[in-house]
């Protein structure tokens, strides 16, 4: 059990740092904090808070006492950023490898929404504007040093009454690799997967179908004791039906580019990095699990050496129960999770049963603890809010803003009509489910959760 650590203290008028007599003023008339006390369970947990972003400088800047100047650099050090030690000592302060690393992925997954065609006119009406060649660059990313290999698409096993036509498959990210330029740059061959987050409404109905079902993705060993929520594993495992030449599931398209890939490179020093915005979070951890439990990711016979799989989510929703969390450990799935404390969609679902209820007095294991929703991973919880814009609290670009400029305020860098619309959409079609009786645990909750965003909106 790791202590939860709150960086600054605050007042009315500036931020002051633990062992700094120096203060820094910010305004806070625009943001609200709540009270932090107490310890975590059963994860790392690292508060960044921020108002016009009121964080220690020093924190994001400085470089680890414990690493030579001379070596530092990610060529060197890409197995301890991306989590060999559960980024121990890396967190506090953030360390300046790490943080940049955090905003690289943070911009992979940022691409997933700029390239998605949400213009309903259009022939490429919900997926990539772009084909594979250009992506990256006509979202501005043509130096990345990476090349995309592949489109995922996914299709959620939902039926809607409140929408006509089918269930087909959307877009929902892409695999790319690593160039051998950019291998030089970073110390090994990259496999990166992205995944966009919530953007129709099968989407919304998946992500509030809270029931734990068996993964059961392993068939020599289903491992019934495993269990994720069920509206993420239909968008993972489900096939485009309808159609004779339909898709096959985001499942099937991902393992099999996964092993053309390491079959591809294999010899060469591999990753395997997953990262994901809300649902793709989701979906990144299930496939980050999926890899590692059918040993795709084992270099020799004996199973001895692995290629590392590191997730990072941004602000990402729990996925299984407290079973799946423990084989993810088992298997040596990394996950790092950035997380703003004000942000509903990271205590979803598992609002009252979840990995903070299994244990009492930290020795007696509950009899429902298997059916108790379970964080994976370390958190880098992050604190931002604002009461001109306050769907910012779960907005991607806010969080890339906040660890890229630590003292620009969040509200400089975000439209307030951004994201908006994401809460208006969510909570109507909420409502509308709800009035055609569609059986969604959690629904009340979560329409509490949209009607008190909107609420603070107009205050």
């Amino acid at each position: 059990m790791a202590s939860k650590v709150l960086m600054p203290s605050l007042n009315l008028n500036n931020v002051t740092f633990p062992g700094d007599n120096k203060t820094q003023s910010h305004s806070f008339g625009q943001v609200s904090f709540p009270n932090k006390t107490g310890v975590s369970s059963s994860r790392q947990s690292v508060i960044t808070r921020s108002c016009a972003v009121a964080v220690k400088p020093a924190a994001l800047m400085a470089t680890s006492t414990a690493k030579p100047a001379t070596s530092y650099t990610l060529s060197h050090l890409w197995r301890e950023v991306h989590g060999s030690n559960n980024w121990d000592n890396l967190l506090e302060p953030l360390d300046p490898l790490l943080r940049k690393e955090i905003i690289r992925y943070g911009e992979f997954v940022a691409a997933c929404y700029k390239a998605f065609n949400l213009d309903s006119s259009s022939k490429r009406y919900l997926n990539c504007k772009y084909g594979k060649k250009n992506m990256l660059k006509e979202v501005g990313m043509e130096n990345s040093g990476y090349e995309v290999s592949k489109y995922i698409y996914a299709t959620p096993d939902v039926n809607i009454p409140i929408q006509n036509g089918s269930t087909c498959g959307r877009w929902i990210g892409y695999v790319a690799v690593s160039s051998d330029e950019a291998v030089k740059r970073i110390g090994r061959r990259d496999l990166l997967i992205t995944f966009r987050g919530t953007v129709t409404n099968h989407e919304w109905v998946a992500n509030f179908m809270s029931s734990l079902t068996p993964a059961r993705l392993d068939p020599h060993n289903p491992r019934p004791q495993v269990k994720v929520e069920s509206g993420f594993l239909s968008l993972y495992t489900s096939e485009e039906a309808d159609s004779k030449f339909g898709l096959e599931s985001c499942r099937q398209q991902l393992l099999s580019e996964v092993s053309r890939l390491l079959n591809k490179y294999k010899g060469e020093e591999l990753s395997i990095t997953l990262a994901g915005h809300s649902m793709g979070s989701a979906l990144a951890l299930l496939l980050a699990y999926d890899i590692a439990e059918l040993g795709l990711n084992r270099t020799d016979t004996n199973h001895q050496d692995q290629i590392p799989i590191t997730v990072f989510s941004f602000g990402g929703p729990r996925v299984g129960n407290s079973s799946f969390k423990q084989r993810c450990e088992e298997l040596g799935v990394k996950v790092l999770r950035i997380a703003n404390v004000n942000d509903p969609i990271t205590k979803l679902p598992g609002v009252f049963f979840n990995e903070n209820l299994r244990v009492l007095g930290e020795r007696y294991e509950l009899p429902w603890s298997c059916s108790c929703y379970a964080h994976v991973g370390v958190e880098l919880a992050l604190d931002f809010f604002n009461v001109q814009n306050p769907s910012c609290v779960h907005d991607l670009e806010t969080y890339i803003s906040l660890l890229r400029w630590p003292k620009r305020s969040v509200h400089s860098k975000i439209d307030e009509n951004d994201g908006v619309d994401l809460w208006n959409r969510a909570r109507g079609f909420l409502l509308n489910a709800q009035n055609f009786y569609i059986c969604l645990p959690w629904i009340g909750a979560a329409i509490d959760i949209v009607n008190m965003v909107q609420s603070q909106n107009l205050s």
